[in-house]
């Protein structure tokens, strides 16, 4: 969370469980919301990499991210931090009587890394 000197909530990144099932424990999807004034600031990239190392922290392995297609300040913000496009998933959502996109992207953590160990886990 990023406040400013009165305590206003100025952004936030959060992440959970990509799916409820064990053999998804190691990714995650997650949010980075920036209030519409403070765009353009830094905040967006000051978010994203705190919640990313924070994911590595964590030990999990890809991030993902499910993004409205027409906002093309988010994907450019996860395009600037290394994500990339897998998938499009049209008319999904619907907001303010229209049908929305979805665009997934995703950040593999530590691309190298093998799967765990499951007799170590």
């Amino acid at each position: 969370v990023i406040v400013d000197g009165d305590d206003n909530v100025l952004g936030y990144a959060s992440f959970g469980d990509w799916r409820p099932f064990d053999g998804f424990r190691h990714t995650v999807e997650h949010s980075v919301y920036v209030r519409n004034d403070q765009r353009g600031n830094g905040l967006g990239p000051q978010l994203m990499a705190a919640l990313i190392e924070r994911a590595k922290g964590c030990n999990k392995h890809v991030m993902v991210a499910a993004i409205e297609s027409g906002n093309s300040a988010s994907i450019r913000l996860h395009d600037r931090a290394g994500f990339v496009v897998t998938g499009q998933m049209p008319q999904v959502g619907t907001k303010f009587g229209r049908w929305l996109d979805l665009t997934f992207m995703q950040l593999i953590l530590d691309p190298g890394a093998m799967p765990p160990d499951p007799h170590k886990e």
